[in-house]
Order: C-alpha cells, then sequence, then structure tokens
C-alpha cells in the first residue's frame, strides 16, 4: 500500500512538472548552454554537483531550476525533488506516453550511430521525424531525447548505448519503444559486460521489451545469434543477404560502398558514401525500415546516397595527395577486424594502417590486443603506427607511440604523399590528432 502511494505521489508530482514543462518545452543540464526559458535540471556527476549551478541557470534566463538538495533552493522559481536524474527520466517516459506514433530504439556493439542516422534520413524523407542527436545515447542522453519531441512529430528513432547488464531494460521503461532493431553484438565494453555472452544478454534486454510488449523488431538474418536471441518474437521484418524479405548484395569494389537492395516487386542501386563492406547491412537496414513504413522506392535511395557520413565514422577524406579512411570514433575487436579485413581488400598500393588502442576491454585488453597485432601481420603495408599502452608489448616491427600526439609528431616528420591510409581507434585514443597534421 505504502509503495502504491509513493507511485501515485510521484505521478502527481511529475504530472505538475509536467504542466510547466508544457509551458516551457525545453530541457537543459549545462548552465553554458542556458536560453531564455529553459528548465534547468541539476544533475550530479563524479566531480560536480549540478545543484550549485541552479541560481547560475535561472540568472541566464532558465524558466525553472530543478534541484535535489534544498541548501540551493534560492526562490520559488527552484523545484525541489528527491533525485533530479529520477526525475528527468519520469518526465521523458510521462512525455513518451503522449504520443501514439511509432518509436523504434536501435542498439548494438558497433555501427549503432550509423544506422540510426540511415534510417532517420530515409523516414525523414516522408515523415516529421526526431530522433537521437549524436550519439546521445546514455541515462541521460534517452530521456533529453525523448523531451525535444515535439507534438508534430510522425516518428521517434532512439539510440540506446550500454555498458552494463540492465542497462538496456531502463532505457526501454522510459523509452516505451514498439519497434527494435540489435544490429549486432561485438566485442564492446567486455569491461562491463563481462564477455560475449553478456554481451548477447545485455543487448539482448531489447528483445526482452518488445518480447513482452508484442513489439516488431527488424532483424539481420545473416547473423544466426540474433535469430537465437529473438526466439518468441512473432513480429519480425528480416533484411539481409540471403533468406530475408529485404535482400541485397555489394554490387562493385569501389572504396565507397555500392549495393543492390532487393524489395518485393523492385530492385535498385544505392551508390552511397559510407566506406567499408561492413556498412552493408547498416544501408540494409535503412531500406528494410523505409520500404516497411511506406516510403517511397526514390525516396529511400535519395536520402541513402545523400547520407555523408561525419564525425570521424567511415569517412573517406581527400587529404593532400593522400586518400584516409578516418573511422575514429570507436573501436573494437569485432570493428577493427572488419575494418581492416575491407581495408586490406580494396585495391591500390602504399597502404598504411594507422591503429589506436581498444578501450575497456577488461581481463581480455592484452590478449585482443596481442590478437589485432598478429592478425594484421597477415599483410605486407607500407607503413603500420599502434597508439597506445595496450600495444606497446607486442609492437614488434611496428611503429609504436604511447600517445597520438607523439604520433602526430612522427607522421609530421615523414609526410606520406600518395597513400591510402587507414585511421581507427576507441575515442580514447584521439586518433583524430594524427589525421589533422597530414
Amino acid at each position: 500500500m505504502g509503495f502504491l502511494f509513493l507511485q501515485k505521489a510521484q505521478a502527481l508530482e511529475i504530472s505538475n512538472l509536467y504542466a510547466l514543462y508544457q509551458q516551457y518545452p525545453s530541457v537543459q543540464t549545462d548552465t553554458r548552454k542556458i536560453q531564455k526559458g529553459d528548465i534547468f535540471f541539476a544533475l550530479k556527476g563524479p566531480s560536480f554537483n549540478g545543484n550549485s549551478f541552479a541560481h547560475q541557470a535561472l540568472q541566464s534566463g532558465a524558466s525553472f531550476a530543478v534541484i535535489d538538495d534544498p541548501e540551493f533552493k534560492t526562490d520559488e522559481r527552484c523545484i525541489l525533488v528527491d533525485d533530479v536524474l529520477r526525475t528527468l527520466q519520469a518526465l521523458a517516459q510521462y512525455h513518451r506516453r503522449q504520443f501514439n506514433i511509432p518509436f523504434i530504439a536501435i542498439t548494438g556493439s558497433n555501427g549503432k550511430t550509423t544506422s540510426k542516422e540511415l534510417v532517420t534520413a530515409v523516414l525523414s524523407r516522408k515523415y516529421r521525424t526526431y530522433a537521437t542527436e549524436g550519439n546521445l545515447n546514455n541515462h541521460i542522453g534517452v530521456p533529453l531525447t525523448i523531451l525535444k519531441i515535439r507534438k508534430d512529430a510522425e516518428m521517434a528513432v532512439i539510440e540506446m548505448g550500454a555498458n552494463h547488464q540492465r542497462e538496456i531494460a531502463s532505457y526501454c521503461e522510459i523509452a516505451l519503444p514498439d519497434y527494435a532493431i540489435i544490429n549486432n553484438c561485438g566485442k564492446a565494453h567486455l569491461e562491463g559486460f563481462g564477455g560475449i555472452e553478456g554481451v548477447r544478454r545485455g543487448k539482448g534486454e531489447l528483445y526482452d521489451f518488445i518480447r513482452a510488449n508484442g513489439g516488431t523488431i527488424f532483424i539481420n538474418s545473416d547473423l544466426d545469434y540474433l535469430q537465437e536471441m529473438a526466439a518468441g518474437i512473432e513480429n519480425r521484418v528480416s533484411y539481409g543477404s540471403t533468406n530475408a524479405t529485404y535482400t541485397g548484395s555489394v554490387s562493385d569494389d569501389s572504396i565507397t560502398l555500392h549495393l543492390q537492395a532487393n524489395a518485393p516487386g523492385y530492385t535498385i542501386e544505392i551508390k552511397s558514401n559510407l566506406v567499408g563492406d561492413y556498412n552493408f547491412a547498416n544501408l540494409m537496414l535503412a531500406f528494410a525500415v523505409g520500404n516497411y513504413f511506406d516510403v517511397g522506392r526514390a525516396d529511400i535511395k535519395a536520402a541513402l546516397e545523400n547520407y555523408h557520413p561525419d564525425n570521424s565514422r567511415s569517412q573517406l577524406v581527400e587529404k593532400g595527395t593522400n586518400r584516409v579512411i578516418l573511422d575514429a570514433y570507436n573501436a573494437n575487436p569485432t570493428s577493427m577486424r572488419a575494418a581492416i579485413d575491407n581495408f586490406a581488400g580494396l585495391a591500390g598500393s602504399n597502404k598504411m594502417l594507422w591503429l589506436g588502442a581498444m578501450k575497456e576491454m577488461g581481463d581480455a585488453e592484452a590478449a585482443e590486443h596481442q590478437d589485432l597485432v598478429e592478425y594484421i601481420g597477415r599483410w605486407d603495408w607500407k607503413s603500420v603506427i599502434l597508439v597506445g599502452k595496450e600495444f606497446e608489448p607486442f609492437r614488434g616491427k611496428y611503429h609504436w607511440f604511447p600517445d597520438s600526439a607523439e604520433a602526430a609528431a612522427f607522421v609530421s616528420s615523414e609526410k606520406p604523399q600518395h597513400s591510402l591510409i587507414l585511421i581507427k581507434g576507441s575515442r580514447g585514443s584521439k586518433m583524430e590528432r594524427i589525421y589533422e597534421v597530414l
């Protein structure tokens, strides 16, 4: 009875806060970005207390400040709650419940942001579509994304990242998706998930929610383990190279990915600006979603061909006389091998491989970096640069530097010319520094 009372009390509190949000429908957690009328949520972090910035937010034009420390309640515009983060998440869930439109959730180990961008590009050709900005896909980013959705929304695409169990489940309780995509489960965040089986359990929490609530999944028919994870889910839309409703194949060997995509009743050629065969599944997913939601074939083709990757994700860039594949936003053993395989298969000579260390590997750190160095030894490269302490014990014959600043100094002095270069590493390796000196 007491718990039920608390639930009702919280619902009453959120409904009152939601009435204010409807008047001031813009939420901010960073005082540096405050605009007039924003509602400021004073979140806490390991090294900061957002409550201490509440007064500053109000002075900067915020309409209200939501706080959870009474010490910082300066006037009636400060709304005191038990926990600011939970209140933000509850407000987002309340807002989500006001919509009767498709909410599509995307998660996976590799390529989920690219998948989200491609799906959004296709859906936006026909529908007013709101989507996660950048990779704001965590416990703060998911509710902030939902709270940016306006009344005119016809589609919502929510990216969900995770590095431990029960994280995706918690985001599902906020976003309440009725469509779901797990694009893959690779060796990412092994430290938090505890191995590849842990990754599958963690990402599979999205399927668990769909299974329990009668939703629909878009599923890659080429990944057998997804079929196993999806057991018991009746509503499926399949895509892949074979045995799917929407099939495709890579149509030539150009650096950027070109493919033939097949839907019931028609076939189209798509010449994308993405690098790497590993993006085949991402493009096919967007093709399948577009068809499922009745986006016209010409619009699907235009959306996928006009999409240009940015932020160091599968970008092909001309830098002087060099061509660079810049894929330095994220890296794990699965995505590293896929990128290297693709790079090795490209036509051309003077190939340089510049790799940054992989983060969050936990107990697998040494073994995975050793395996990767042994793997790249299968090919002859003009140059190999390894960056990060994780590679040092296994550097062998290759150039090694403790950080990207020292690697950049070396590249600047070497001044490579007329080369095809793959730059890849985890975000923490800051491999873009090397690209900048080319």
